[in-house]
């Protein structure tokens, strides 16, 4: 899967999980989930690979908490525990 497949799955599954059936909120889903890969990938250094269900699955997570919170909360402990594991599996690159 290349990067375009990765976001369009993850858009797909973030609007599942949200139970968003329209594409009302497509364009501002889109912008966090792409928000999303690229502060893995630019600022935490994740090499993000588009065939593990985990890394997309982290993303959508992610992403939905981002839209849920509007940035205001801390990030909860299991997100924060994923994103340690990632940096240290995967750091050092970017999407696949």
């Amino acid at each position: 899967m290349n990067e375009t497949e990765f976001k369009a799955s993850a858009l797909d599954l973030l609007k599942a999980s949200l139970g968003y059936k329209s594409n009302v909120r497509d364009e501002l889903l889109t912008i966090i989930v792409s928000g999303v890969i690229e502060e893995l990938t630019s600022e935490k250094g994740i090499l993000l690979d588009s065939n593990n269900s985990s890394h997309l699955m982290f993303v959508v997570d992610l992403s939905a908490f981002r839209y849920e919170n509007k940035g205001g909360n801390v990030m909860p402990r299991n997100l924060e525990y994923r994103l340690r594991n990632l940096i240290i599996k995967f750091g050092g690159g970017s999407i696949e």
